[in-house]
C-alpha cells in the first residue's frame, strides 16, 4: 500500500509540473495577442496618404496672376457706378457668347462659364441701374486680381482716329493704306479668315513651299508691296497711318465727302515697339509729359528724324474695309461694337471676351495734371499686341480728337477686380483641396534627399536627352517598369544607361505607440536529483 501511494504521488506531481509548463508557454503569446489586438490600437495615428493624390477640380488659375476674393462692399466706388451702362455693354458681348451651342474647350481660366449669365442677361431688358447692379451681384463673384507679386495693374487708353484721305492717289494723298497681302501666311489660318492673330510668327510665301519672314515697316514704306492692287485708300502723311495702326481702326474722311471705315486685319509678324519709349530713352520728351499729342507734335516739327524714329517700330498693320456708318462705333476683336467708356482691350491669351472688370484709379481724364477718380465697371471686348498681363487694360474712349487727347495721356496704375461667374467659385473649390503633408524634419530631409529629374537633366547636358523614369508622386523608379525592362532583355541601342542611385521616397511618419511592458523572460527550471 505504501508503494502504491508513493507511485500515485509521483504521477500527480509530474502532471502538475506539466500543466504549469504549458501555462507558462501559452501566457506570453496570449498577452502579445491582447497587446496587438485591433481594439487596442492608438487612436491618434495619422491617416495613410495614398499617392498620387486624387484628381480634384482645381480652382481656376490665371498664368502669371494672383487673385483674392473680396466683398462687394470692399470695392471702392462700386455702389456709385452706372451699372446700367455696364449692363448694356455686357449684353452686347453676350450676343455671340449665348449663341454658341457647342463651343470648343477653352484652356483659359473662365473657359465657357460666361454662357450661363449671358443667357440670363439676353432675356432681361433692364432699364434700372439698381436692377443691373443686382444682376451682377447675383451671378458673379468679385476677385481682386494683379500680376504675381504686384498690388496694382496698369491702364492705357485708345480711340478711333479721324483722318483725311482719298480713294485715289494724288499730290496731297500719297501714303497708301494696304489690305492684307495674299502672300502673307500664318500657320493654322487661311486667306478667308476674318482677322489674323495680332501676335506670333508671320511668313511670306515664296513659291509653293518656301517661307521667310515678312517685310518690315521700312521695306513696306520703300515700296516692297506697291503696285499690287492692295491699296484701300491714301492718306496725307505717315504719321496719320502710324496712329491708325496703333489704334487698330480709323475713320477716313474722303475728299468726296464720304466716310470710309477701316479695321485691323493682319500684321507683318514683328513685335510692336512704342515710339514714345524711344523718345523717352533719347531724352527728347520727359516721361511725365509723354502723350500721343506730344509724339505727333514732335514728328510734325522734325519730319526727317520722324522717318527714322517710325522705322524703329518694325511692326506694320494691314486693314480691311468695314461697312459702318458715321454713327456706328468701331468693332473690337470680339466682333461687337465698342462702347466708349465701357469697353476695354485685354490680354487675349489670358482672358475671355465679355468678362466684366471693375477698374479703380486716379487718372488724368479732365486734363494732363488732373487726378480724376475713375471707378467704373468695364467689359473686355478687344485686344492688342501691347496688352500683356492679367491686370492690364486699354480703355476705349470713342472717336475723334477729344477722345484722342484723353487716351493719349493715360499710362497709369490702377486696381483691378475681375467678376467671375459663380459656377467657378474658387473658395468652394479650395475647400475640397487636400492639405499638403507636413514638411519633413531637417534630419529626414538630409538622409533622404529629393531630386528633380528635369532640373538635374538641364544641369547635366550629357543626360539632358535621356528620358525620365521618375514618377511625379514619389520620384522613384516604378517597380513594374523596372521589372518589365529587365524581362524584355537587353536594349538594341549600343549605349546602355549606367545604374545610378535612385532618390529614396520619404518614409511614412512613425506612429506614437504606447509603451508596453517588456516580454517576460522564459523561466529555466532546474532539476535536482535527490540522493537517497
Amino acid at each position: 500500500m505504501a508503494l502504491e501511494a508513493r507511485a500515485k504521488t509521483r504521477s500527480l506531481t509530474g502532471l502538475a509540473l506539466g500543466v504549469l509548463a504549458l501555462a507558462c508557454s501559452i501566457a506570453p503569446s496570449d498577452a502579445a495577442a491582447v497587446r496587438h489586438s485591433p481594439s487596442q490600437k492608438p487612436s491618434h495615428l495619422p491617416p495613410v496618404r495614398h499617392l498620387p493624390y486624387p484628381q480634384l477640380e482645381l480652382p481656376f488659375q490665371i498664368n502669371g496672376g494672383q487673385y483674392a476674393p473680396v466683398a462687394w462692399t470692399e470695392i471702392a466706388g462700386w455702389s456709385e457706378d452706372d451699372h446700367l451702362a455696364a449692363y448694356k455693354a455686357f449684353r452686347t458681348s453676350c450676343k455671340p457668347i449665348a449663341a454658341q451651342q457647342k463651343p470648343p474647350a477653352d484652356p483659359k481660366a473662365l473657359g465657357t462659364s460666361l454662357r450661363d449669365p449671358c443667357r440670363i442677361a439676353r432675356g432681361l431688358e433692364l432699364s434700372d441701374g439698381v436692377k443691373a447692379r443686382a444682376f451682377f451681384e447675383a451671378h458673379f463673384l468679385p476677385l481682386r486680381i494683379s500680376r504675381l507679386g504686384e498690388g496694382e495693374g496698369f491702364v492705357t487708353g485708345y480711340y478711333e482716329p479721324i483722318v483725311d484721305g482719298s480713294r485715289t492717289e494724288n499730290e496731297v494723298y500719297k501714303v497708301p493704306v494696304y489690305r492684307r497681302p495674299s502672300n502673307l501666311f500664318v500657320r493654322g489660318t487661311t486667306q478667308s479668315s476674318a482677322g489674323l492673330p495680332n501676335k506670333g510668327q508671320v511668313f511670306r510665301k515664296i513659291g509653293r513651299r518656301k517661307l521667310v519672314p515678312y517685310y518690315d515697316r521700312a521695306e513696306i514704306e520703300d515700296g516692297a508691296i506697291a503696285g499690287r492692287g492692295l491699296e484701300i485708300c491714301w492718306l496725307k502723311d505717315q504719321t496719320d497711318l502710324l496712329f491708325s495702326q496703333i489704334q487698330g481702326s480709323a475713320r477716313v474722311s474722303l475728299d468726296d465727302g464720304s466716310t470710309l471705315r477701316i479695321n485691323y486685319d493682319a500684321h507683318n509678324g514683328f513685335p510692336y515697339t512704342p515710339v514714345g519709349r524711344i523718345l523717352i530713352e533719347r531724352n527728347i520728351i520727359p516721361k511725365d509729359q509723354m502723350s500721343m499729342q506730344k509724339i505727333r507734335d514732335w514728328m510734325e516739327q522734325n519730319p526727317n528724324e520722324a522717318d527714322e524714329l517710325r522705322r524703329q517700330n518694325k511692326s506694320y498693320v494691314f486693314f480691311r474695309e468695314v461697312q459702318l456708318s458715321d454713327k456706328d462705333e468701331a468693332v473690337g476683336a470680339q466682333g461687337v461694337p465698342l462702347t466708349p467708356g465701357r469697353s476695354i482691350a485685354v490680354d487675349k491669351s489670358l482672358h475671355v471676351y465679355g468678362t466684366p472688370f471693375f477698374i479703380e484709379g486716379e487718372l488724368p481724364i479732365e486734363s494732363e495734371r488732373s487726378k480724376t477718380s475713375f471707378r467704373r465697371l468695364m467689359i473686355a471686348q478687344d485686344t492688342g499686341s501691347a496688352i500683356v498681363g492679367p491686370a492690364r487694360a486699354d480703355l476705349y474712349f470713342g472717336a475723334g480728337l477729344d477722345a484722342g487727347k484723353v487716351s493719349g495721356r493715360l499710362r497709369h496704375n490702377a486696381r483691378f477686380v475681375i467678376l467671375v461667374p459663380k459656377s467657378l467659385d474658387p473658395v468652394a473649390r479650395g475647400r475640397k483641396m487636400p492639405v499638403p503633408d507636413e514638411r519633413p524634419s531637417a534630419m529626414i530631409a538630409k538622409l533622404f534627399p529629393q531630386t528633380d529629374p528635369l532640373k538635374d537633366a538641364s544641369k547635366d547636358p550629357k543626360n539632358a536627352g535621356k528620358p525620365s523614369d521618375v514618377t511625379a508622386a514619389t520620384n522613384a523608379r516604378p517597380a513594374m517598369q523596372a521589372t518589365t525592362s529587365s524581362a524584355a532583355g537587353p536594349s538594341p541601342a549600343p549605349a546602355v544607361q549606367a545604374a545610378v542611385a535612385e532618390p529614396v521616397p520619404l518614409p511614412e511618419p512613425r506612429p506614437n505607440v504606447e509603451a508596453v511592458s517588456a516580454k517576460p523572460q522564459p523561466r529555466h527550471l532546474r532539476r535536482y536529483r535527490h540522493h537517497r
